[in-house]
């Protein structure tokens, strides 16, 4: 009979403290406001919307239209150069006058710019495309930041409306004596620790959210909500692409391209230490007498004088004797070396990273599949139980004080354990190239 009495009894506790748990302004959950699984933005949408927007990213896309700049620039020919001369005697009335044109052929020149303009744009487009490649990955791994903390504030969350309703029930206790009131002291205490924790948890995933609105080239007070929990973001990030290592990575195709560039200097800077030839035409009108007088065809005196026109061509041929373009040629042949060096380098950087980011993926997998198998539910289960055995009166308040902190904890190293996995299938995916 006593049994049965204590049983509606707490029934009807847990009921009004239910209540006034949603009544406190401090138990209303936070998480939900960073979490909106109809009209938040998913990972993928995420990416697409920085890889559009990012200021950083368009401006390095400029250097793109800068190369293509110089590649037209590159295949135009010289100009020529026209003179216009003026010949006056000093004291006399002779004169002429003389224009001059000079083309410039460019027989050898204009294939080693281009050349070099032609491998310059295809290695600013990789480095592009690995800055995409970069800032990709960093929108993945601060979303997934921001999902595991906020799995951590929902985790707070459900602590502190646990612990409201308990801080009810032993009100009711105390009013009743059926408590003494240490122990709604430290319930109450513990829910202002928890509530306390939350907050700056909420403040985590304010600051991080509002990093992360950085990457996509939002403004901080711009509103943006996350669609897919940690959860899902490391159900969804299982499949790998098809390639196995990172040859085919942006960052050491760049180097390579960079080897062409070097190369095609050097075959810039050898044909312009060859000859050129270029045409040179002129006209001359030249007015020009003599003191002596003579006689017109009516008898009449008069100067000699007459009026000449000179027409002239030729050619014009720069002799490289002792300036042959030594000094340019072998800067380039150095940086050619340089740039086989740090292919190699590249290919190095490029095979650890994938080399390491494949054994943390696989021992974060292994750790996630440790507490997927059952260890979540028996820690959930454990708590309710020790909780409602104390609603029940058959257990303490330091029995349940100690077991929510347990799976705080534990709670709190799943969400880390589930952050981990993402990060490390993300290194891995951009490590391999591919985390579009």
């Amino acid at each position: 009979m006593i049994k049965r009495f204590r049983s509606a009894a707490a029934a009807t506790l847990l009921l009004t403290a239910g209540a006034s748990a949603r009544a406190q302004p401090g138990a209303l959950p936070l998480a939900a406001r960073y979490l909106d699984p109809a009209a938040g933005v998913t990972a993928d949408a995420a990416v697409a919307r920085a890889l559009g927007s990012e200021p950083a990213l368009r401006a390095a896309r400029t250097e793109v239209d800068r190369a293509k700049g110089l590649r037209l620039q590159a295949g135009l020919r010289p100009n020529p150069a026209a003179v216009l001369m003026q010949q006056t005697e000093p004291g006399g009335t002779d004169s002429q006058r003389r224009v001059e044109i000079i083309w410039p052929l460019d027989l050898f020149r204009r294939s080693g710019r281009v050349a070099v303009a032609e491998r310059e744009i295809e290695a600013v487009q990789l480095t592009v495309a690995d800055r995409e490649r970069l800032l990709a990955a960093a929108v993945r791994t601060k979303y997934g930041e921001v999902a595991a903390a906020v799995r951590d504030l929902s985790v707070r969350d459900e602590l502190v409306a646990s612990t409201a309703r308990q801080v009810a029930l032993l009100k009711a206790r105390v009013a009743d004596g059926g408590s003494p009131p240490l122990e709604y002291n430290m319930v109450e205490a513990e829910r202002r620790r928890l509530d306390a924790g939350r907050l700056l948890l909420a403040g985590r995933v304010e600051r991080q959210l509002i990093e992360l609105k950085r990457l996509l080239g939002l403004a901080p007070g711009d509103p943006l909500a996350l669609r897919e929990s940690i959860e899902q973001l490391v159900a969804g990030s299982g499949a790998l692409p098809a390639i196995a290592t990172a040859a085919a990575r942006p960052d050491v195709e760049e180097a390579r391209a960079r080897i062409g560039v070097a190369e095609a200097r050097i075959e810039r800077a050898t044909r312009e230490g060859r000859f050129d030839v270029g045409l040179v035409g002129s006209y001359s009108r030249m007015d020009a007498g003599f003191p002596q007088l003579g006689l017109t065809p009516t008898g009449d005196a008069e100067r000699v004088r007459g009026l000449f026109h000179y027409l002239s061509a030729g050619v014009s041929v720069s002799l490289p004797l002792r300036n042959r373009n030594q000094g340019e040629v072998a800067a380039a042949m150095a940086e050619r070396s340089g740039a086989a060096e740090r292919l190699d380098a590249a290919r190095l950087d490029a095979d650890a990273e994938v080399a390491a980011a494949r054994a943390r993926d696989e021992r974060a997998r292994g750790a996630l599949a440790i507490y997927q198998d059952g260890a979540r539910e028996l820690s959930k289960q454990n708590l309710d139980v020790v909780s409602q055995t104390y609603e029940l009166g058959r257990a303490t308040v330091f029995d349940v004080l100690a077991e929510q902190r347990r799976y705080l904890e534990f709670e709190r190293d799943y969400s880390e354990t589930l952050r981990e996995a993402y990060d490390a299938r993300i290194a891995l995916r951009r490590a391999l190239g591919d985390v579009r």
